[in-house]
């Protein structure tokens, strides 16, 4: 198990994780192919084949959600236990990929339901704004500039709150894998082991969601492309360009998983509570004590 650093970074948590990879190599690799490939290889099909029909939109919906679920459990599980220096059976990540996915399902529909109601109580509370100025006896149309301004400071200030529980809740998903918990619970728990290191847990955050922006923009670029017969030059480039984005949203995701699995690991730490898990930690998949474990308690 590697020492947890006096000074968590950015730097620090991207060293730890590029050597627990290393460490792995070949184990990290078959995860990566049995769950996150399939995704690129969806993605990359829909983007020559765009999706037309209602029933094709929820099985690609489908398949990604669970897909997604399955890594963020296998790639947790065997994180965590290279960290600790227990070496892990591929068999055992992919058992965890599914004794996880409901508790990991259930609390990310909290989650989505969480930041619905947050958008809709702010979408009413806008509508609202907007039917007193009309009762005040202002004529605003709908597609005038204030009722655009008006859905901006919506869109921005959704955006915020947003990136605020994703920084709160950026181990949530972890802690259920790790500490076998689902629902609010995780979320709880998040809260509380990422205070003090929110500033690092937002650059985390920020990273993934400029990620995210990138794809969704090359995404409806694409569309718009499709959408026209006569730009068939334009959607010839189109297509160089996002092709291979699907495939580093792959690698980006894995990389991801495994420094919020790291990030996750520190924490504790800071908190304490490594020491008590190390304990814990007393046998490998095929029931030896691991002497690195038994040294560092």
């Amino acid at each position: 198990m590697a020492k947890p650093p006096s000074n968590i970074n950015l730097r620090t948590i991207r060293s730890e994780s590029n050597r627990i990879l290393s460490a792995d190599f070949r184990h990290f690799n078959a995860l990566v192919f049995l769950f996150l490939s399939p995704i690129s290889s969806t993605l990359i099909y829909c983007q020559i084949y765009p999706i037309k029909t209602l029933i094709s939109n929820l099985l690609y919906t489908l398949t990604i959600s669970v897909l997604s679920l399955f890594a963020a459990g296998s790639v947790t599980y065997s994180v965590f236990h290279r960290f600790h220096g227990r070496p892990v059976k591929l068999s055992s990540s992919v058992k965890a990929a599914f004794t996880s996915f409901f508790p990991l399902l259930s609390t990310w529909l909290v989650t989505q339901l969480i930041i619905s109601g947050i958008g809709l109580v702010l979408g009413l509370a806008f509508f609202s704004l907007f039917k007193v100025t009309q009762l005040l006896g202002l004529q605003v149309d709908y597609p005038s500039s204030y009722f655009t301004l008006l859905c901006l400071v919506h869109v921005i200030i959704l955006m915020f709150i947003v990136v605020y529980l994703q920084v709160n809740w950026i181990f949530a998903y972890l802690i259920v894998v790790v500490e076998s918990s689902w629902g609010l619970e995780p979320l709880k728990r998040s809260q509380i082991l990422v205070k003090g290191m929110k500033g690092v847990a937002f650059k985390i955050v920020l990273v993934l969601s400029i990620f995210c922006w990138l794809g969704a923009w090359s995404s409806m670029l694409r569309w718009v492309v499709f959408a026209g017969d006569t730009l068939k030059i334009w959607t010839f480039l189109i297509q160089i360009v996002t092709l291979p984005a699907s495939s580093y949203y792959m690698l980006f995701s894995f990389y991801n998983l495994v420094v919020n699995s790291v990030f996750y690991m520190y924490s504790k730490a800071r908190h304490g509570e490594l020491a008590q898990e190390c304990v814990s930690l007393t046998t490998f998949d095929d029931g030896k004590v691991p002497d690195r474990v038994v040294s560092n308690v």
